[in-house]
């Protein structure tokens, strides 16, 4: 894995896009052992205009500008041991923001900073935080309602990536993060997966709630059919 970062390290990324009037989005790159991956971040405003950025990535200064215009960062969700790269310098540039980290994942990032708690009520009914059956305990689920419907954020359960190509699109492909369809990527089957069922069965609960999107760390958001997504991978768990 890529060293966590000890000074704010502004990796190559693009521009916060609007998902809803309460979220946005942003997608970087990072080196891995095995070649360069894209990686997300999604940031949610709750009511009190305070902010959760789930899995954060660390910025230039003119997209941070922007994000401390959309509201004040307050949590600092890590939502799986592998996506621990910037919490610290988070946490350093916004003291009094908490760290949230998945419960298998506390001792992974209290490793370089501390951990708050694993699991967090943001008083605010439409986002909610959990951890996702089935995992280890080791990925943060995100839920937050907005404009009709319901985003899903997940960190590594699902990945999307379309259109990889060239050396790291084979790589992609062969560990399971890029693919014609959604999937579970094989990493993340080997290592935290340890109830298919259990997993499965989060999958179908959450296909009867009025998805809208689901947002991956790994790939583009999956707006068409999400609910149908769901169902599919769930039918691969058994």
């Amino acid at each position: 894995m890529t060293a966590p970062h000890t000074h704010w390290t502004v990796l190559p990324h693009g521009k916060l896009q609007s998902l809803e009037d309460t979220i946005l989005t942003v997608t970087g790159t990072v080196k891995m052992p095995v070649g360069t991956f894209e990686r997300r971040m999604t940031v949610v405003r709750l009511n009190d205009g305070s902010l959760v950025l789930y899995s954060p990535i660390a910025l230039d200064e003119e997209q941070m500008d922007e994000l401390e215009a959309f509201g004040q960062p307050a949590f600092l969700v890590v939502p799986g041991s592998h996506h621990r790269i910037d919490a610290r310098i988070f946490k350093d540039r916004y003291p009094a923001a908490k760290v949230i980290a998945a419960p298998g994942a506390r001792s992974a990032v209290e490793e370089i900073v501390t951990v708050d708690a694993t699991e967090a009520d943001f008083s605010d009914p439409s986002v909610t935080l959990m951890t996702v059956s089935g995992t280890s305990q080791n990925e943060l689920a995100l839920l937050a309602s907005a404009g009709g419907g319901t985003t899903l954020i997940l960190n590594d359960t699902l990945a999307n990536v379309q259109n990889a190509t060239g050396v790291n699109g084979v790589i992609a492909r062969l560990f399971g993060f890029a693919g014609e369809r959604p999937q579970i990527p094989l990493p993340e089957k080997l290592s935290i997966i340890d109830d298919k069922k259990a997993l499965a069965a989060q999958f179908r609960a959450w296909a009867e709630m009025p998805l809208k999107r689901i947002v991956v760390s790994h790939g583009e958001p999956i707006t068409d059919d999400p609910t149908g997504v769901l169902r599919e991978v769930a039918a691969t768990l058994g």
